[in-house]
């Protein structure tokens, strides 16, 4: 496997502005066989501080397990801007996020970070792949993750049609919280995560991908989900869900988290009762 080996955090609108430009080359069937890794990364307090508070999280030194997806986003660009890359960056969607967390880290802590891409095969709306991140502490594994996307188009011959469910028109069990995701949400999030996909920052912008209006990050509900059990949970644990219908901004939601005896499940609905997020958290 080829290493890449950044010397610093790759700035995303370059990377942007490079997955538009080079979209009708990226085809194939092999993912690359390529790691990125940055080595021993301060934690600028006041970034973390404006991600805290963008997502509901508690003002802290600890830093939320949502926030080192943050700092690990730009090497995943950075490998699927790669030519060697199958698929176009613009048009990806992503459709799933497990985070497991070791131990709490805190702010005084160096990174250091590994994101590859891995298990691309068929799905029911096209093709789907795994990018593996990883952050270590002096070469302690305390975080890793899983982000799932899917590339839509005809699916291989020979998978299974996935049958279309209709949402249950009801609210959540076990509701926590009541949140509003404010018209400007997807900015916000967009200013501290670097990601600035047109979808999320204004109706305009939005239509021009087919959305009535702006929809929220599905990274920054998944934090607000968590926020809302902060004080909750251990000091280990995985944190899976699934990312359903969009929110439409301006919205509010319902999040639902229902004690299990290994941890909680996650719903996450409108109030029309339409899913945005499933999921659980195991400890």
């Amino acid at each position: 496997m080829a290493d890449h080996a950044l010397s610093g955090a790759p700035a995303l609108l370059p990377l942007y502005a490079k997955a538009a430009a080079t979209a009708p080359l990226h085809r194939g069937d092999t993912l690359p066989d390529s790691s990125y890794t940055l080595a021993d990364q301060a934690i600028d307090p006041a970034h973390l501080v404006a991600y805290q508070r963008v997502c509901g999280f508690g003002v802290s030194d600890v830093l939320p397990p949502t926030y080192l997806h943050v700092l690990a986003f730009p090497l995943s660009v950075a490998l699927m801007t790669e030519q060697a890359f199958p698929f176009p960056l613009v048009g990806l969607v992503h459709v799933a996020n497990s985070i497991t967390v070791t131990r709490p880290v805190r702010s005084a802590a160096r990174m250091s970070f590994r994101v590859h891409a891995a298990n691309l095969r068929p799905h029911a709306a096209g093709r789907q792949l795994d990018l593996l991140a990883e952050a270590t502490v002096d070469g302690e594994l305390v975080w890793s993750a899983v982000s799932t996307y899917l590339r839509r188009g005809k699916p291989p011959a020979g998978t299974a049609k996935k049958e279309r469910q209709n949402p249950t028109p009801a609210p959540p069990a076990g509701a926590v919280a009541q949140v509003r995701a404010p018209g400007d949400i997807g900015r916000r999030y967009g200013d501290v995560s670097g990601d600035r996909n047109p979808i999320h920052l204004h109706k305009l912008s939005a239509r021009l991908f087919g959305f009535p209006s702006a929809i929220a990050h599905g990274m920054w509900l998944k934090a607000r989900t968590l926020a809302a059990l902060q004080g909750r949970l251990p000091d280990a644990y995985t944190a899976d869900v699934a990312f359903k219908l969009p929110v439409l901004l301006p919205a509010t939601v319902l999040i639902g988290a229902e004690q299990k005896a290994d941890g909680w499940s996650l719903d996450v609905r409108s109030r029309s009762g339409k899913p945005h997020l499933t999921g659980a958290v195991t400890f």
